[in-house]
């Protein structure tokens, strides 16, 4: 391999929740081209849906999306193979996102099914110890189907301090709650963001201009809120559709490097849409079908963007156009079974 070639993890859906992935699979990745090699399966773990890595050091985490969910960390070596590290139980159902505070002490975990976040306690080698906490979200909203009860779908560690963010799908609510450093407790402060009935909040992005993105899987949209002047709360900026296709369930939200451009995946559309991000807001400029079914996540690595097609079981690659921020596919998808997280290794964390 050349030695400026990256690797990135995927994450995938099991036989265990009725995908076709047999684990963390692993890709390298050349800067220079955008291209993507399959390397094979990094390890054999159940449902690993979504990834996360600690801030520094060789770390990588990731939930097992099951009825008893866990949540499982392992050893990254310098050639990205994996060594199982601990497993522990969520004490919720059905984890579907997770990430480590700002101070690297705890490892933050969304249940989505049982509506709750876990706690766990990182030592000094990364490892997760037994739960230090399990907040339960409350609430419901109009769509009876998908929001009988809260549904937590992100939690957001505030990069600068101790404050969590977490997008309920079910009641939607953006909660805030504070996290303990030393006990490891998360306590609710209340609402950042009441969104409108049927919203059903996904994911969240924080601006360069520090505005908050919000990305609605029920209602199909992306909505956008700044700091009131006077008290510092959030209010309703703005909001777009994010599709012209219909139905839409909108997954995954991200931002380049300087923030001019924004861009969401359209499950259902099969689609990307690019957003130019402007003073005022978000500006829809283009909208580009993945090559793939149910786009379940993205990421944006340099000037190529990346795709994970769950359904089709394919990772379709993009190179982006740094003027316009239009993504152009480029080459042939890579398979895989039911990807659905792609996650960046960053090399500088690959030594201890």
């Amino acid at each position: 391999m050349g030695a400026n070639d990256e690797y990135v993890f995927v994450g995938c859906y099991t036989g265990e929740s009725g995908g076709e992935g047999e684990g963390i699979a692993l890709l390298r990745r050349d800067p220079g081209t955008g291209d993507l090699t399959r390397l094979g399966v990094a390890a054999r773990t159940p449902s690993p849906s979504f990834l996360a890595q600690h801030p520094s050091l060789p770390v990588l985490y990731a939930v097992n999306e099951l009825d008893a969910g866990t949540v499982s960390a392992f050893a990254v070596a310098e050639d990205a193979s994996l060594t199982p590290l601990a497993v522990r139980p969520t004490g919720g159902s059905a984890p579907c996102h997770l990430a480590v505070s700002a101070d690297a002490r705890h490892l933050l975990v969304a249940n989505y099914t049982s509506g709750s976040v876990s706690v766990f306690p990182l030592d000094a080698a990364g490892v997760p110890g037994e739960r230090s906490d399990l907040l339960h979200l409350d609430g419901k909203g109009p769509v009876a189907d998908r929001q009988e009860g809260p549904h937590a779908h992100m939690v957001a560690p505030d990069p600068n301090g101790p404050e969590v963010l977490i997008a309920d799908l079910g009641s939607d609510r953006v909660w805030r709650a504070r996290l303990d450093p030393v006990s490891g407790r998360l306590t609710l402060v209340g609402p950042a963001v009441v969104a409108a009935p049927g919203t059903g909040p996904r994911h969240l992005l924080r601006s360069a201009d520090g505005a908050l993105l919000l990305v609605g899987e029920l209602a199909g949209n992306l909505t956008w809120y700044r700091p009131d002047a006077a008290d510092g709360s959030l209010r309703l900026a703005g909001g777009e559709t994010t599709s012209a296709g219909q139905p839409n369930q909108p997954s995954e939200l991200t931002t380049g490097r300087d923030g001019r451009f924004v861009y969401v995946a359209n499950r259902g559309p099969d689609t990307v849409s690019v957003f130019s991000w402007e003073p005022e807001g978000g500006i829809l400029v283009a909208e580009v079908v993945t090559e793939g079914s149910w786009p379940r996540h993205m990421a944006l690595l340099g000037d190529h963007l990346y795709v994970a097609n769950e359904r089709s079981q394919s990772v379709t690659i993009f190179r982006v156009d740094p003027a316009t921020g239009i993504p152009q596919a480029q080459g042939e998808p890579v398979g895989e079974g039911s990807p659905t997280c792609l996650l960046r290794w960053h090399p500088v964390q690959l030594s201890p």
